[in-house]
């Protein structure tokens, strides 16, 4: 069964607020200058790089930034100008949040189960509600919106709604979740920093984000089999080192888990566990902190790769640049590589826009396993070919700055640009009116 890798769309708001706690990469670059073009063209060539291998490829939209409706809600009044002009007053925060473009780190868009491995024989998908974090929260109902454009067919695909409640259920999607198979079976891995209900050893310097709750959660949701589903706690030191999520420290694929010995607080626990349920044909490649220091493996992001099941049966991994120009993390990944395993290569490509805001190139896509009949029930035109990589690609030339500073997130040009493009954007994917702005009787706005 083909894994489609669904690639975020760089959205033309791009830029380096610094939003996220926890996320050593966001802070350190908070407030820099960013060039939503060139993010967007990595991340187009990320994609084409991809399907190049012969994995199959994807595209989600972005989000419409700045969030006026949510601006709205949050007590901004007038047309569009004052409102911007409102939310920018001060130390400028809510504008900075409703501006995000977070959204392109497609790994928070959800928590998938195949087909293969619900009960109701169904693909389940579950947007995550990112409770954590105000300016991800926001974008949950849109999500919802373009997931139900394409897995539209109800026979086959089943898009639940965001978890409810509020920090109690706190998800964070597929960043949190490992799927693991071998010839016994499929195992899903559902980690998570904290829990709600019960004593536990949390981190002390960063928030933890997905909970215990929402973990156990999304398997029963996604109608799981209870002995082949896993829940570890992240490592607490790992979260404080700025792990803030699991695939910053640990990735999966097929027979293939690559983790550091800070992703999870039990780790031997868990491979044993692992290893009993999929047996001996389950393949563990673990990095020692000796190996590769975690504070390393945070900067330069080895595992925060994509490790692709090639159509030859072989693996590859597709690692940032970051990765190689740092000896320990470099060092692993050619080890990983070097053992005579299913990993055959490693490539690395430039993604830096989305390095300097933490995300890798495991963030920028969200997994989804279909068969050949799913892959056709797919609504929207969001798979990647040559020809809609040429009218995405025109498309970011028409309407992306190639420069944004924090002031600019005021200018109500940009606000205007961003609908454009993005009124545009849909009809190119055929994904109807799935934006606020589309869906609502805008105020009247100035013209000059």
């Amino acid at each position: 069964m083909p894994e489609m890798q669904f690639d975020g769309l760089v959205g033309p708001t791009h830029n380096y607020a610094g939003l996220s706690p926890g996320n050593v990469a966001s802070a350190a670059h908070a407030g820099r200058v960013s060039d939503p073009r060139a993010a967007a063209r990595e991340g187009l060539a990320k994609m084409r790089f991809v399907r190049g291998l012969g994995a199959a490829q994807a595209v989600l939209p972005p989000q419409d930034r700045p969030s006026l409706v949510t601006l709205r809600r949050l007590g901004f009044h007038g047309s569009d100008e004052e409102v911007l002009a409102a939310a920018a007053a001060g130390d400028g925060w809510a504008l900075r949040a409703c501006s995000s473009a977070s959204a392109m780190w497609a790994a928070n868009t959800a928590t998938i189960a195949p087909s293969t491995d619900t009960a109701d024989g169904r693909v389940h998908l579950t947007p995550a509600n990112l409770q954590r974090m105000f300016h991800r929260s926001i974008e949950a109902p849109t999500t919802t919106r373009v997931l139900r454009v394409i897995f539209g067919d109800a026979s086959r695909f089943a898009v639940h709604e965001p978890l409810p409640g509020g920090g109690q259920l706190s998800d964070e999607g597929a960043a949190n979740h490992l799927r693991l198979e071998t010839g016994r079976g499929a195992a899903h891995v559902f980690a998570w920093g904290r829990r709600e209900w019960g004593e536990f050893d949390g981190p002390r310097l960063h928030p933890a984000r997905q909970t215990h709750e929402a973990s156990v959660a999304l398997a029963r949701l996604h109608l799981l089999k209870p002995a082949l589903t896993f829940f570890p706690q992240q490592h607490p030191g790992g979260i404080d080192a700025g792990a803030f999520h699991t695939d910053v420290l640990a990735v999966g694929n097929g027979r293939i888990l690559m983790l550091h010995e800070l992703a999870f607080a039990e780790s031997d626990r868990l491979v044993a566990s692992l290893k009993q349920a999929l047996g001996a044909d389950l393949v563990v490649l673990r990095a020692s902190n000796n190996e590769l220091p975690v504070e390393r493996a945070v900067t330069a992001y080895p595992f925060n790769s994509q490790m692709l099941t090639l159509p030859d049966g072989s693996m590859a991994i597709v690692a940032p640049l970051d990765a190689r120009e740092d000896p320990a993390s470099r060092a692993f990944l050619e080890r990983v590589a070097a053992e005579g395993g299913p990993v055959r290569a490693v490539h690395y490509i430039d993604v830096r826009q989305s390095m300097r805001n933490g995300g890798g190139p495991a963030c920028l896509r969200l997994r989804v396993p279909l068969t050949t009949d799913e892959l056709r029930a797919l609504g929207a035109r969001v798979v990647f070919d040559e020809r809609l990589d040429a009218a995405l690609g025109a498309w970011v030339e028409r309407h992306y700055r190639d420069r944004l500073s924090p002031p600019d997130l005021a200018d109500p040009a940009l606000a205007r640009e961003g609908m454009r493009a993005l009124d545009e954007l849909t009809q190119l994917l055929e994904l109807g009116s799935v934006y606020d702005f589309q869906r609502t009787a805008p105020p009247t706005r100035q013209t000059s």
